[in-house]
């Protein structure tokens, strides 16, 4: 059971895997997307497909035709990766082993929606992976293994993720049959340590220059490649969203916001303390450039603010 593209390598490696049968793979319901908002099939499902396997796509988990329809296929094991829904008790229950659950942080940190952008934004050197047997709560099940992975200065979300899901998938397939022979048993997570990572909104990316830079550096890593972190550029009658791709952290001081520099090597705005020189960037509608590009069409000086 998934949806978002974090789960696609887990699906992969369950599919190569000889020792496991997957029988159907069960995803949210196909979305409008786009400016003509046509109807996109969900990652998984694309890659579902792709492998030949059965889709099953319920409007909602707690559908009894739903829970008939998966008791009618008998599985020993129901795995979870970034699916999107809470699962009733009548789906948890249902397998003999019943459902594992791929998480992207070490629990009990960053339950929730939101843990890769959260590790990043709150500059963690680390996070990791979670294979766990979930519960009627929001990740907070036994933990059955974790694996640490280090976050790099050059990581954003999607690197990060990219790597997480890596990781994830190899640490499933590792986990499951020493868990199923009775070799590995489920632990509670501790009682100390929880944190949660809330769900992202656009409105997350918005730059306030008066925050230090260095949370601001982290803001842009989190939010990259979505929702995007973002300022405004100075214009009339209104001024341009400025979508901020990759940044760096400099020893320079200003008003916050203010553009204390505008050549080749970067723009440099102020913050609440220290300053971020802009490496890529994007205005609204347009593509992405280096600082050099943009500024070859753009006239951008010190003394300006971004708001």
């Amino acid at each position: 059971m998934g949806t978002a593209e974090l789960a696609c390598a887990s699906l992969a490696a369950l599919t190569q895997a000889p020792a496991f049968k997957v029988l159907s793979v069960v995803t949210q319901p196909d979305r409008p997307k786009g400016r003509d908002l046509k109807l996109q099939p969900s990652p998984v499902k694309e890659s579902a497909v792709r492998l030949g396997l059965p889709v099953l796509q319920p409007g909602r988990a707690r559908d009894e035709n739903f829970a008939l329809e998966l008791r009618a296929l008998q599985p020993d094991l129901i795995v979870v990766a970034a699916y999107g829904q809470i699962l009733p008790p009548a789906i948890l229950e249902l397998p003999r082993l019943g459902c594992l659950n791929v998480h992207t942080s070490l629990l009990p940190k960053y339950r929730g929606a939101s843990p890769i952008q959260s590790a990043l934004l709150n500059d963690e050197s680390e996070t990791g992976v979670t294979i766990m047997k979930m519960d009627a709560g929001l990740d907070t099940g036994e933990i059955l293994t974790q694996q640490p992975v280090l976050i790099t200065p050059t990581d954003d979300a999607q690197t990060l993720h990219d790597r997480l899901a890596k990781i994830g998938a190899e640490l499933l397939v590792s986990t499951i049959p020493d868990y199923a022979a009775g070799k590995t048993l489920p632990r509670p997570q501790p009682a100390e340590g929880t944190s949660y990572a809330p769900k992202i909104t656009k409105q997350d990316g918005r730059m306030d220059w008066a925050q230090p830079a260095r949370t601001l550096w982290n803001r842009v890593r989190a939010f990259t490649p979505w929702p995007g972190a973002h300022g405004y550029l100075p214009a009339h009658p209104k001024p341009h969203l400025l979508k901020i791709w990759q940044v760096e952290v400099i020893e320079q001081t200003g008003q916050p916001g203010e553009i204390l520099q505008a050549d080749k090597t970067g723009i440099v705005v102020a913050c609440g303390r220290g300053a971020l020189r802009i490496l890529k960037l994007q205005l609204e509608g347009g593509r992405r450039l280096t600082a050099q590009e943009f500024l070859a069409g753009h006239d951008v000086k010190s003394g300006q603010r971004l708001g």
